[in-house]
C-alpha cells in the first residue's frame, strides 16, 4: 500500500509542476516601489496570488515578515474540479494559487505586490511561468475587498508605464470565486522537500532574491500552513 501511495504521489508531481534542469533560471527584477500605498485597518488580511507552480509562490511568501499563513490551492474553477490531477489538465479554469494571510502593520498589500512581481512571477508571460505552461499557471491577482482592488489596479498600470519590463504586462485581476486548498502533500512543499529537483532549479533562487532585494521584509524562519 505504501508503495502504491508513493507511486501515485510521483505521478501527481509529474503531471503538474515539471522538473527542469538546474541550469535553467528565471531572473529576478526589482519591480517599482508602489505609488499607491495600501491603507487597510488593523487586523489580519487575506489576499490570493496566482503565479505559476504554487510551491515557489508559497515558499517565498512563507519567508516574508508579517505573513502569518501561506496556503497552496486552486482558484478560478469549480469545487468539483479542485484536485491536482484535474487542474493539471489545464481545462478547469483553476489557477494554482496561494492564499496569503498577513498583518498589514508589518507588511502592506502593496509591498506584497512588489515582492510578487520582483521575485515570484513574470507579468509578461501569458499562461506560462518558468518551465510550466497552461492556463493553470497564469499570473493573476485576486483582490479581496475594494482597497486591494484599487491598489492592484494602480500597481499594474504603474508597472506598464515603468519600463522595467520590455514586453506588455499580461497579469490580470480576477474576481474572487472561491479558494480550494490543495492536497496536504502540496502544503509547505518547499520547506518539507528542500532538495526536490524542481525546487532546486526554480524556487531556491526566488527565496535568495527575496533576501537580497527585500532584506527588511525577509525572515529566515519559515511560516508554515
Amino acid at each position: 500500500m505504501k508503495r502504491g501511495l508513493t507511486l501515485l504521489f510521483g505521478l501527481a508531481l509529474v503531471a503538474g509542476c515539471q522538473a527542469a534542469p538546474v541550469a535553467a533560471r528565471e531572473n529576478a527584477v526589482l519591480a517599482p516601489v508602489p505609488a499607491r500605498v495600501a491603507s487597510e485597518p488593523a487586523g489580519l488580511k487575506v489576499a490570493i496570488f496566482s503565479g505559476g507552480c504554487f510551491w515557489g509562490v508559497e515558499g517565498v511568501f512563507s519567508h516574508v515578515k508579517g505573513v502569518t499563513s501561506a496556503v497552496s490551492g486552486y482558484h478560478g474553477g469549480k469545487a468539483a474540479t479542485s484536485q491536482y490531477e484535474r487542474v493539471s489538465d489545464g481545462n478547469t479554469g483553476h489557477a494554482e494559487s496561494v492564499r496569503v494571510t498577513y498583518d498589514p502593520r508589518l507588511v502592506r498589500y502593496d509591498q506584497l505586490l512588489q515582492v510578487f512581481f520582483s521575485v515570484i512571477a513574470d507579468p509578461t508571460t501569458l499562461n506560462r511561468q518558468g518551465p510550466d505552461s497552461g492556463t493553470q499557471y497564469r499570473s493573476a491577482l485576486v483582490p479581496l475587498g475594494k482597497e486591494q482592488q484599487a491598489v492592484a489596479a494602480a500597481y499594474l498600470a504603474q508597472m506598464g508605464k515603468s519600463g522595467v519590463w520590455k514586453s506588455r504586462i499580461v497579469t490580470r485581476i480576477e474576481p474572487y470565486s472561491g479558494f480550494y486548498p490543495a492536497e496536504a502533500y502540496h502544503q509547505d512543499f518547499m520547506a518539507r522537500n528542500p532538495r526536490y529537483p524542481y525546487i532546486l532549479a526554480w524556487d531556491v533562487q526566488k527565496v535568495a532574491a527575496l533576501k537580497k532585494l527585500f532584506p527588511a521584509l525577509y525572515q529566515e524562519a519559515i511560516t508554515r500552513g
